[in-house]
């Protein structure tokens, strides 16, 4: 056995990319891409990626430079999931809902050579590039995409940009040889994390890392051939959890859209037949709290993540004929690395119980060898009684590679034991099923209690005239901190609930140490474009309003 060694022929570099060659060839008459009045195959969308690369690479696009793009889910933005990547280049998706300065910070620092641009975007990201200071090294290309019912040849295009995007697909070789990873762990995205409890960080990610992701998301998911898949999920936000990839691996549809609410998820749900659809549980919830959420004709699989979706959301969801999936993962994972795998005998339950199991994040999939739940300073694994609190970590091949010009960053969150510490708190239950309970910034100490925001929030998304719910820390001045509960209240109410009455609920149904002695109600919560509602920004407007009165007690 000594003597058998690894060779060229038995150790070709894992790669997404080849999915979209056995697309072409299997599928290759099938529609790849529907947007608006548009339809590509995916025999199309393999010479349009290729023509993109060769023009990419005419320009000198090549091997570990950075290419950025800011765009909404339109047929560009899926394109260059591939043809960034085939120039050997890192593709870097940029978040359509930042500000100029922080675009500006970001392309900055990943030292980007050439940068996408979304027509509505055009502005924001001219002043990004006007915040570069003179003496600034690298000033990216900048191309603009228009929209498919402008004029293609937007050529004549001003000073701002070199050129359009479907005048680079148009002038590109559909012959050109994409040029293959030298290695496996070769870089192939950058994306930079959304911020919601510090600064962002950039997120870098190997070819080997993101094939595994694929792989275990199309077998997690149970995902068959051909799905028509709905791009509710961002694909700036981790590649859309890889799915770009995945879709081409199975030759499905990708029905692109550049913004949606309710009303139009449910019309092309009906329009394509869709099958299969992402997002965070601020879609599900706008999706069961919609005028137009009348039972499904036929089922729709929803995999949900980003945060803990509570219960009855997830049961009202499905009440309307969605199979909700639901999963954990994070930036530095690629996509979903845990997922509440279902047992047979579930099903058995009642619905309510149903839910709060499906609410758990559960078990390690594929791509993560290993998950636990330890003790954050000792390192050592917490009981499994569904109870005690740990940092939850994890190890496994889709681990991102670092964050970029961060090594202090990235030797903190890796230990000397092989570990990824997440920053999340969550607890291991007897079964073996994790269960998220916070981030660690978000965990409440109140009166010595370690208090679970999480907790309160699914007790007020019980109530019937609650749309939106946070809780966040308060100080106070003789319990050191207490739960300030943020609502948004659902439309069309006839008599709205007080601040009163809303403790009054939460009384009922929570010790009273975990009951908010604060509730602030706003139209609409802040979130992220992921639909990751803000805390850092909720515990700001808690810390303007000072200490709670040394008075009161629980």
């Amino acid at each position: 056995m000594k003597e058998l060694k690894p060779n060229p022929a038995n150790s070709s570099p894992q790669t997404p990319l080849s999915m979209l060659e056995k697309a072409a060839t299997v599928f290759g008459d099938c529609p790849s891409i529907i947007y608006n009045d548009t339809t590509y195959t995916w025999s199309q969308t393999h010479r349009r990626c290729l023509q993109l690369a060769c023009s990419l690479s005419s320009l000198g696009i090549s091997r570990g430079d950075v290419v950025s793009i800011i765009a909404p889910n339109i047929p560009a933005m899926y394109e260059v999931q591939f043809a960034v990547p085939f120039t050997a280049a890192i593709l870097n998706s940029i978040n359509t809902r930042l500000d100029a300065r922080t675009v500006s910070v970001l392309l900055r620092h990943c030292e980007s050579k050439l940068v996408f641009v979304d027509y509505l975007s055009r502005s924001l990201v001219l002043e990004a590039i006007s915040l570069f200071p003179p003496d600034a090294e690298v000033r990216p290309l900048l191309v603009l995409i228009t929209e498919d019912d402008q004029n293609d040849e937007y050529d004549a295009v001003d000073s701002d940009f070199c050129y359009t995007y479907e005048s680079l697909v148009k002038n590109g070789d559909p012959g050109f040889k994409w040029v293959r990873p030298k290695s496996e762990c070769d870089p192939i995205v950058l994306n930079y994390t959304s911020g919601t409890t510090s600064a962002p960080k950039g997120v870098v990610h190997c070819h080997r890392g993101i094939y595994s992701m694929v792989v275990d998301t199309l077998i997690d998911w149970s995902v068959p051939k051909q799905p028509v898949y709905l791009w509710t999920l961002a694909m700036f936000h981790a590649n859309g959890w890889c799915l770009p990839w995945g879709i081409a691996a199975v030759g499905g549809t990708n029905i692109c859209l550049r913004k949606f609410d309710a009303s139009i998820i449910y019309a092309l749900i009906r329009k394509h037949g869709v099958t299969h659809m992402c997002g965070a549980p601020v879609v599900l919830n706008m999706l069961s709290n919609s005028l137009d959420n009348k039972p499904l004709k036929n089922p729709v699989h929803i995999l949900t993540a980003g945060a803990p979706p509570p219960a009855p959301i997830l049961l009202r969801t499905e009440q309307m004929g969605f199979i909700v999936s639901h999963g954990y993962g994070l930036t530095e994972t690629a996509g979903l690395v845990v997922s509440c795998a279902w047992k047979p005998h579930w099903n058995l339950l009642p619905a309510a119980e149903r839910a709060r199991l499906k609410a758990r994040q559960g078990v390690n999939v594929g791509a993560s060898s290993e998950v636990d739940v330890v003790d954050p300073v000792s390192g050592v694994s917490v009981k499994r009684d569904g109870s005690s609190l740990g940092e939850i970590v994890l190890r496994g091949g889709s681990v991102m590679l670092g964050y970029l010009k961060d090594p202090i960053a990235t030797r903190k969150c890796f230990n000397k034991e092989g570990w990824f510490y997440t920053g999340d708190v969550g607890v291991m239950h007897p079964d073996g099923y994790l269960e998220i309970k916070d981030r660690s910034k978000d965990v409440i100490i109140s009166g010595g209690e370690n208090l679970s925001s999480v907790e309160v929030e699914s007790v007020l998304y019980t109530n019937p005239a609650v749309n939106e719910a946070a809780v966040v820390a308060r100080s106070d001045e003789y319990w050191g901190e207490t739960p300030c509960a943020f609502v948004s209240l659902k439309a069309g109410l006839t008599t709205k609930p007080s601040e009163k009455e809303i403790i009054e609920y939460c009384r009922a149904k929570l010790p009273h140490y975990m009951v908010p002695k604060t509730v602030v109600f706003q139209d609409e919560l802040p979130k992220t474009s992921t639909g990751k509602i803000q805390k850092f920004v909720l515990r700001q407007i808690a810390n303007s309003m000072g200490k709670s009165s040394a008075l009161s007690r629980m």
